[in-house]
């Protein structure tokens, strides 16, 4: 597979009309947080809420007039499924799309709504491939790769032709990699515009790969990862050569560290991420002596995420930033004390979210209870703040325990 800057120019000539020029914006509060210059691209704003439209769309319009009549079929977590039924349908062409066991509902209730008919098998999209090209050949159907495919690859590298027109003067891009389709097209479209340009791919830790490779180990991973989008075990080799040529670094994230980057995203920039998305600002964040001084460009490349998930995401940075905390409390089990406390957090500016009122289940003294009361406050600061209030008025009070 070959795919050069033209290809790409030709991809944009091909799809430009169906698809949405995403913005390239500074994300202002991370850059001053990280002391950096960053820039987002936001294909989470895509039809799809996903930069995968580009490729899908540039496949199925390569397709002849027999294949369009038979039908598609793609095997996808999610995104390149709701690219493949979104343009399809659009195109009056009919998809089927085979979809992992533990895909996020949201993920296959939007393949569905785009007019895709899911089939779930496998446990991830390794183990789903072998079924989805054996029912391609027995109902005649195309298959619509997610990432090993050079007008798929073309397709994606529409992004960052837009990301260079944009901001032509970034000297770093980010870009996640999974199967590797994403990062040889932006990278074949960056590097063509401007060579100098360095190129850095992102994977999450339980799925490194195309690290794995580079760094000549053998891959053992493919444990659960919030970013399942680019949870992919074999790689493309043809992608593989595009990105050894091209792409300068390769880190990965954990999973610790992906959860955190996709809150600094919805609470600092107001922007719901993915887990791929997070693990690009991850590796930023984790690397950022290699980024500063430097105009970064980050692929913020879908926000399709589980919204259980997401909710829960949530809670836990609240928590994390100090925002949500647990306060203990061993008291005199009399009238009055919960009173006297829900006043002192209520005069320092604190809000009671829960409170849990021990007398049963408890190894403190018969006269005495045991109190949690969870609090929504500033910040850390904040807490401490409380607590220092809280001990003055004769209450013995600790935070060892998390929301």
């Amino acid at each position: 597979m070959t795919v050069t800057l033209e290809d790409v120019k030709k991809a944009r000539e091909n799809i430009e009309d169906a698809v949405i020029r995403t913005p390239t914006i500074k994300a202002t509060r991370i850059s001053l947080h990280l002391g950096i210059k960053l820039f987002l691209k936001l294909e989470n704003l895509q039809h799809t809420s996903a930069f995968k439209a580009r490729g899908a769309l540039n496949k199925l319009l390569a397709l002849t007039e027999k294949q369009r009549g038979n039908g598609v079929i793609a095997c996808s977590a999610g995104n390149h499924a709701q690219g493949v039924a979104y343009n399809a349908t659009r195109l009056g062409i009919r998809s089927v799309i085979v979809m992992p066991e533990g895909t996020p509902f949201n993920k296959i209730k939007r393949t569905e709504d785009f007019g895709g008919e899911v089939v779930i098998h496998g446990k991830n999209f390794d183990d789903s491939v072998a079924f989805t090209l054996q029912m391609a050949e027995d109902e005649n159907l195309t298959f619509i790769h997610p990432f090993d495919d050079e007008y798929v690859v073309a397709g994606q590298g529409t992004l960052g032709l837009e990301m260079m027109e944009q901001v032509p003067d970034l000297d770093v891009v980010v870009v996640p990699i999974g199967g590797g389709g994403l990062i040889a097209g932006v990278a074949t479209a960056v590097k063509g515009i401007n060579p100098n340009i360095k190129v850095i791919g992102a994977q999450a830790e339980n799925f490194d790969a195309v690290l794995a490779k580079r760094e000549g180990r053998p891959f053992t991973g493919g444990n659960a990862t919030l970013a399942e989008g680019i949870a992919v075990k074999a790689p493309s080799e043809n992608d593989i050569k595009i990105i050894d040529e091209l792409v300068d670094e390769i880190y990965s994230a954990s999973e610790t560290e992906i959860e955190e980057a996709i809150f600094d995203l919805l609470s600092d920039e107001k922007l719901v991420a993915e887990g791929a998305a997070g693990a690009a600002l991850a590796v930023i964040k984790k690397n950022l002596d290699q980024f500063k001084g430097k105009k970064v460009g980050m692929v913020l490349c879908g926000g399709n995420i589980d919204s259980r998930t997401l909710s829960t995401l949530i809670l836990r940075g609240l928590v994390r930033d100090g925002r949500i905390t647990r306060l203990t409390f061993e008291i005199d089990d009399t009238p009055g004390q919960l009173s006297d406390i829900s006043r002192i957090i209520g005069e320092a500016g604190a809000n009671v979210i829960e409170v849990i009122h021990q007398r049963m289940m408890q190894a403190v003294s018969l006269k005495r209870a045991e109190l949690d009361v969870v609090i929504e406050a500033r910040d850390k600061l904040h807490v401490a703040e409380i607590i220092k209030t809280l001990e003055d008025a004769g209450f013995s009070v600790s935070t060892d325990r998390d929301v």
